[in-house]
């Protein structure tokens, strides 16, 4: 996986490749049935209470604590472009979805070659002090290779499945 900070742009972005189809991994991207098995890093889970994944709807969510402490985060879809691309604005928000400004711009960008899947995300914060908030001491690159951790077994758990179905 590739994960990089530019200061500059205000920009993270992370790239990485599936062993698995598109149409799997844009599921697991979209779907709130799969994106809550594997969004949050472990031990944390990831709950969806909202998720209408429409241009103008929105993903709500929480990352769960093991003591059950939440940490909620509103998405709301800006484009879709079916099984290749889509963009949200995300914002950490409260439990009553008032959202915490600023937040980020994230662009996914899908496509597969030989039957793996490439995954290119950018991350655009609207400041430099958020964008450094949410990166410094490295929790965000921890988190989101745990996630893709998470992901890469969800995936080739689903693979095996429609292989011995």
């Amino acid at each position: 996986m590739d994960f990089i900070v530019n200061k500059e742009t205000k920009t993270v972005t992370i790239t990485k490749e599936f062993d698995a189809k598109r149409d799997l991994v844009w599921d697991a991207y979209t779907k709130p049935e799969l994106l809550d098995q594997w969004w949050a890093p472990k031990p944390w889970m990831s709950r969806t209470k909202v998720l209408d994944f429409e241009v103008g709807g929105r993903r709500f969510y929480a990352m769960v604590s093991p003591e059950g402490g939440e940490r909620w985060a509103v998405q709301r879809y800006t484009s879709i472009t079916p099984k290749t691309n889509f963009k949200f604005f995300n914002a950490f928000a409260d439990a009553d979805e008032n959202l915490e400004l600023p937040g980020s711009d994230w662009d996914f960008n899908f496509s597969e070659h030989d039957g793996k899947t490439k995954v290119h995300v950018s991350i655009y914060n609207e400041s430099l002090e958020r964008m450094e908030q949410v990166t410094k001491g490295g929790y965000f690159r921890e988190g989101t290779y745990a996630q893709m951790r998470n992901l890469e077994e969800l995936l080739a758990r689903l693979t095996e499945d429609a292989q011995i179905n």
